[in-house]
């Protein structure tokens, strides 16, 4: 008699000892099993069009690109695809963004491993799986109609946007920040300014300040 057809899995991830880790955690589950692992976002769209698989595991940071790219194709070209966020940023920061993105959850690096397998079960059950300070949250804004974050500046700027601040933080130059996100220094020039004037700042000395200071507080 032939065994049923394990769930098949992806892991995006750019820290091969973490995606190592993972890849043994799924694969000790009777019924689930890694069939293929991306550290950027062009080696996971090409796994993604072989394999079809049923669940992309991802992470926000990768190598020349950023996860919500990945995560806003698999929600537009590949809605079979459950996708889980796995990623050591903060929930507060990210867990909404990525759910808006396509994402069905949202889980951090430092949650325990029975953690990550209920992640991907809930998930795949066709649920939602946030912590319940996150949950408590989202049912919060339903409830009241209301915002129940402490809304900033920050969360008006698009996810490339969000991900320059974020670069801009932790020390990176305008190129090492065009070359981290595979786009020319130009266009990086262009979110910068962007950026100034959706946070209100009026030099780039005050865009450093406030991109350093914000990194320390929130990631």
């Amino acid at each position: 008699m032939n065994e049923p057809a394990r769930i098949r899995i992806i892991i995006v991830e750019d820290h091969e000892i973490f995606r190592l880790g993972i890849r043994e955690l799924i694969n000790h589950e009777p019924d689930l099993t890694v069939c293929g692992e991306a550290d950027d976002v062009n080696t996971a769209r090409d796994l993604i069009k072989k394999l079809n698989p049923d669940m992309a595991i991802i992470d926000i940071t990768l190598k020349k690109s950023n996860g919500f790219e990945l995560i806003k194709e698999i929600e537009t070209f590949h809605r079979n695809i459950k996708v889980l966020v796995l990623s050591m940023h903060d929930e507060l920061l990210y867990a909404e963004r990525s759910l808006q993105a396509g994402a069905q959850g949202y889980i951090m690096k430092q949650e325990t491993s029975r953690s990550i397998v209920k992640a991907i079960r809930r998930i795949l059950d066709g649920n939602v799986y946030v912590s319940e300070n996150i949950m408590g949250n989202l049912l919060n804004r339903v409830r009241t109609g209301r915002d129940s974050f402490d809304k900033s500046p920050v969360d008006n700027l698009s996810d490339r946007e969000f991900a320059v601040l974020r670069l801009i933080g932790e020390g990176r130059s305008t190129g090492e920040i065009a070359q981290q996100m595979n786009l020319s220094v130009r266009t990086i020039s262009t979110y910068r300014e962007r950026i100034k004037e959706k946070l209100h700042l009026k030099s780039s000395t005050e865009l450093v300040r406030y991109a350093v200071c914000w990194v320390e507080e929130n990631i």
